[in-house]
């Protein structure tokens, strides 16, 4: 028996070392609502690693109370106090490095990111977005779905790149977008869709299952296809418990 208390089924009687949970950093501008879904799981250990640190860009985010609450160190660094893009971008790597974060997930960071920045962390750094992508990048998504007319719409966990909203899909979920749609109701059908695949996709990548390469992102070292792996609007409300009618 060795001192860790681990009793070795070797002759040897070498135990293993610890494994340190993989650590993330969570950036975010505003309500955190997909912060706080990565939180629940965390605390239901689904999560695959530590949430180290929650950075927001606005002093009055609620996503830091969310983090204060979960016992999560919350750091402002407020973009204001910077002369540029690039020197924000340049204090954000120091906070971020500080924290020896395995990952970096952005949710709900209203902040468009430096070349610089982006470089730094690529390949370990997530994003969710508000529909099917490559459609409707940038904002108003749910808006301009409505106005097109569009039969489903949904949400995209992405590999972040210097193309905004344009790197690697990993998972999407969709919504069917019912005849009396508004956009509240679809905005609220789709936030439940992001609670739902942004702590799958996190988990994923802190389990090594998710990797970005050279010849893009791989699943269990099978290449994903553009639209990534995607559930479908019965798949979604099954597993949020939705009627699958109600669209």
């Amino acid at each position: 028996m060795s001192d860790t208390g681990y009793e070795s089924d070797t002759l040897r009687d070498i135990a293993p070392e610890a494994t340190e949970p993989r650590r993330v950093v969570v950036l975010i501008s505003g309500n955190g609502s997909n912060l706080q879904a990565l939180v629940d799981e965390q605390s239901h250990d689904r999560l695959g690693g530590e949430i180290v640190a929650v950075v927001s860009n606005e002093p009055d985010a609620y996503g830091l109370h969310r983090a204060r609450d979960a016992g999560i160190e919350a750091v402002v660094l407020p973009h204001r106090e910077y002369d540029s893009r690039d020197a924000y971008d340049g204090a954000l790597i120091k906070v971020i490095e500080r924290h020896e974060p395995d990952l970096i997930v952005l949710a709900g960071f209203m902040r468009i990111l430096t070349p610089r920045f982006v470089r730094r962390f690529y390949g370990r750094m997530l994003n969710i977005h508000p529909s099917l992508l490559p459609a409707y990048q940038g904002l108003d998504t749910h808006a301009r779905a409505l106005a097109d007319g569009v039969a489903e719409h949904g949400c995209s966990v992405h590999f972040v790149t210097e193309e905004l909203d344009g790197g690697p899909v990993v998972i999407q979920a969709a919504v069917a977008v019912a005849d009396d749609e508004t956009e509240e109701s679809l905005k609220e059908k789709v936030h439940a869709r992001e609670h739902l695949i942004y702590p799958i996709a996190v988990r994923w990548f802190l389990e090594g299952r998710l990797q970005l390469g050279d010849d893009g992102p791989t699943f269990d070292g099978v290449p994903l296809p553009p639209q990534g792996l995607r559930l479908s609007h019965a798949d979604a409300a099954e597993e949020l418990d939705e009627d699958i009618d109600d669209a």
